[in-house]
């Protein structure tokens, strides 16, 4: 438990905290996410060339990721989120603007790069300024509080974004592009924690980073940690997210509702999709305490992956998953990072943060190809059916080979020894 009285919930955090919390806010994406796939559609794209598009933003994450978190560790985690949140404002403002695939396609490399210089560095940050005030076992409590505010902001913005995009299809863009850009205001307002400052970064090279990233990776219980949650669980989940638009509309057109109706009752799933999340999150340190990391991490992938099977048979199941998806991905991130920010020391930090980022990038690849072909030849729902199939299967035989989540008291005995 923190050694703070706001640790312990009886009285506010520290500003820098509550800084971290009013940068969450604009970094609601919910304007476009409930047209996002509708509008690349009305652009004439189809589903091969939209899984391609996130292939583009993921090789981009893959070849940037370790090189933006080495700025992050070399010039400062502040400076990498005011870069990456101001490149995210402007992509956003281009994506309303583009009207062809070549032209989505620049775009998509240049908003994956925006967040390859936010990923590692935002919770490096987080993680360093609690460790100022000896607190860093709250990590996963202020990031799940942190999350469940930008989801609490995002549902109010998916209903805003849905009757943009009844209206027009490139507003919810251009507002959202609009919310980003205040990001950069407050971040201008933050400090570097000094934990970082102290740190013995003035001769961190590129080469001794990438040193400190192969010696976290080789770790016991990282390395099939990462195979576990970054490779096959973030990727599986991934294809949620792309595929919620179309199966979501084919669901509610069979149930009678008129298409005209289909982009306000988006917004309005959205929303609700984005407070179930909000809820869990605001949880976050709650469910740590009363399930752990070990347990909750054990046993999610099977529950996922059934829900993903379950629903190809019983499509209106569709609409429960993608909540219990949606709610389940920020709790899953905040313990994942919490999970190997404990396992990192401060110098390198936001490079291994950014490492897991990039080989998730990696993984997910031809997990979006293969699922787009799928699409086309059969359907968008049999594809993620597949996908839970692999999930299930592929979570077995890496607990078959490591078990992925070391208890905590083996953790707290190899710190101490």
């Amino acid at each position: 438990m923190s050694a703070l009285g706001w640790g312990s919930r009886s009285t506010l955090p520290p500003a820098s905290v509550l800084k971290y919390y009013l940068y969450k806010t604009t970094e609601a994406v919910e304007f476009y996410r409930p047209i996002m796939y509708l509008f690349f559609l009305a652009q004439g794209l189809d589903f091969t060339q939209i899984a391609v598009l996130e292939a583009i933003y993921n090789v981009t994450t893959l070849v940037g990721e370790i090189p933006t978190g080495y700025v992050g560790d070399r010039v400062g985690r502040r400076n990498s989120l005011l870069v990456g949140t101001a490149l995210i404002s402007v992509t956003l403002l281009g994506i309303g603007l583009s009207n062809s695939f070549l032209a989505l396609a620049v775009l998509y490399a240049c908003w994956s790069t925006g967040y390859n210089f936010r990923s590692g560095s935002e919770d490096a940050w987080l993680y360093d300024t609690l460790t100022d005030d000896l607190s860093e076992d709250e990590f996963a409590h202020v990031r799940g509080r942190g999350e469940s505010v930008s989801l609490a902001v995002g549902a109010g913005a998916a209903v805003v974004g849905g009757y943009l995009g009844s209206i027009d299809l490139t507003y919810p863009w251009f507002v959202a592009a609009a919310v980003t850009a205040l990001g950069v205001v407050v971040l201008l307002t933050i400090d570097e924690p000094d934990t970082y400052e102290q740190a013995d970064t003035a001769d961190l090279s590129f080469s001794r980073t990438a040193a400190i990233v192969r010696q976290t990776l080789a770790q016991r219980n990282i390395r099939s940690f990462v195979l576990y949650y970054y490779v096959v669980y973030a990727a599986v989940t991934y294809l949620v997210f792309v595929f919620l638009q179309p199966v979501f509309e084919s669901v509610v057109l069979d149930y009678g509702v008129s298409e005209t109706q289909v982009r306000s009752l988006l917004g309005w799933f959205y929303a609700a999709y984005s407070l179930f999340g909000a809820g869990l999150s605001y949880y976050t340190g709650a469910i740590r305490e009363r399930v752990g990391l070990r347990a909750w991490f054990l046993w999610l992938p099977f529950v996922v992956g059934g829900a993903l099977v379950g629903m190809y048979f019983v499509p209106v199941l569709a609409l429960p998953t993608f909540l219990l998806v949606r709610g389940l991905s920020d709790v899953t991130r905040s313990f994942a990072s919490q999970y190997v920010n404990d396992r990192t020391e401060t110098v390198g930090r936001a490079t291994v943060l950014s490492a897991m980022a990039m080989v998730s990038g990696l993984a997910v690849v031809p997990f979006q190809l293969g699922s787009g072909v799928v699409s086309d030849a059969v359907s968008p729902l049999f594809a993620l059916a597949v996908a839970g199939v692999v999930l299930v299967a592929s979570s077995l035989a890496i607990r078959l080979w490591e078990t992925p989540v070391e208890r905590a008291q083996q953790h707290s005995d190899a710190v101490e020894g």
